[in-house]
């Protein structure tokens, strides 16, 4: 087959909660800037802004995010938008678009949430992994391990494809241990949530694995109802879904796994750690926006929108004041914020 642009495909989803209190069910992670001026919405779109690459994004969201999402895409910027009735988790999320796309276009599904410092090598391996989808390989970016991580999925690597690799296993968070074994042998990578798929071969794989998901996206697409840029998939069809992941319900299952190994400064700034690891820092490990004196301080996070953070003498330790909230918490404590009671206000 002749392979034409590369369809970008945009997850918007979440509740902005583990980034509280700077993210909130309003304005949540993927539309506020966290690093530099640009929102990881803004970013996830402008990297795959290259027109001879990549075709116009199809964008899947929830209702609550379509005015966020409008507000942020440039005046006259070519998109169109998938409207989730209800959340059902990444596998309805990307056979919905898999489903409104011709059996042949080769879908680049991307997160709206992630940071990527290195676009060149993104847009890459973006065609790298285009090209083993035109072939029916269902692939998966594989992010270069840089320290043993115990909060991502890893896929361990297997034969040698074309500009690739069949994926040998994915891998469960593993615990500390096993992490520094990952790292050490080399064959493994973090699963980062990105993927090609011919949109065929994703509705294929899901039909043999899932056949009720399969069976409702077709019935929600087929009874939906389209309005300008936006696509309404019927809601009660739609809601018979039972929400799992593209991991869980695809992924581990097909004999037509692939990755394509990429090193690309990749974060999905999944809590306040995360984005200071993205960020830049002093000497220290520190880093600092808006008003802030930090004596002593080691490994510490400070961002306000207004009032002064003073600190002395504190190590691995996040301080974030938006509004009239204020967060202190570990680095460690950081995986648990989205847990807080007011991380779950609707606010």
């Amino acid at each position: 087959m002749t392979m034409g642009r590369i369809q970008p495909v945009i997850l918007c989803g979440g509740s902005g909660t583990r980034l509280w209190p700077k993210s909130r069910p309003t304005r949540p992670k993927p539309f506020i800037p966290l690093i530099g001026e640009r929102t990881l919405f803004r970013e996830a779109v402008e990297r795959c802004g290259d027109g001879a690459i990549f075709a116009p994004p199809l964008i899947v969201a929830g209702p609550n995010h379509v005015p966020l999402i409008e507000e942020q895409m440039a005046s006259g910027e070519d998109h169109a938008i998938i409207v989730e009735p209800c959340a059902r988790n990444t596998a309805a999320a990307i056979a919905l678009a898999a489903a409104r796309l011709e059996p042949d276009a080769v879908m680049l599904v991307c997160p709206s949430d992630h940071h990527i410092a290195d676009e060149t090598a993104f847009a890459k391996a973006a065609e790298e992994a285009a090209v083993l989808a035109a072939q029916g390989w269902l692939v998966s970016f594989g992010i270069a391990p840089d320290r043993p991580e115990t909060g991502y999925g890893y896929i361990r690597r297997g034969e040698p494809l074309d500009t690739g690799f069949k994926v040998d296993a994915f891998v469960e968070k593993p615990d500390l241990g096993r992490a520094q074994g990952f790292l050490a042998d080399g064959g493994y990578a973090w699963n980062g949530g990105i993927f090609a798929f011919r949109a065929g071969s994703l509705l294929d794989e899901l039909a043999a694995h899932r056949p009720a998901v399969a069976a409702a996206i077709q019935a929600s697409v087929e009874q939906g109802e389209e309005s300008g840029s936006l696509f309404h998939p019927d809601a009660k069809a739609f809601g018979k879904i039972e929400g799992e992941s593209i991991d869980y319900a695809v992924m581990e299952n097909t004999a037509r796994a692939a990755m394509v190994p990429v090193d690309m400064g990749w974060s999905d700034i999944g809590n306040w750690a995360a984005l200071q690891d993205a960020l830049p820092q002093d000497g220290e490990g520190n880093h600092s926006s808006g008003q802030a004196d930090l004596d002593g301080c080691r490994n510490v996070l400070t961002m306000s929108d207004g009032p002064r953070i003073s600190a002395v003498g504190v190590e691995d330790i996040c301080i974030i004041v938006d509004g009239d909230e204020v967060l202190v918490t570990t680095r460690d404590g950081a995986q648990v914020v989205g847990k807080l009671p007011g991380a779950s206000a609707k606010t």
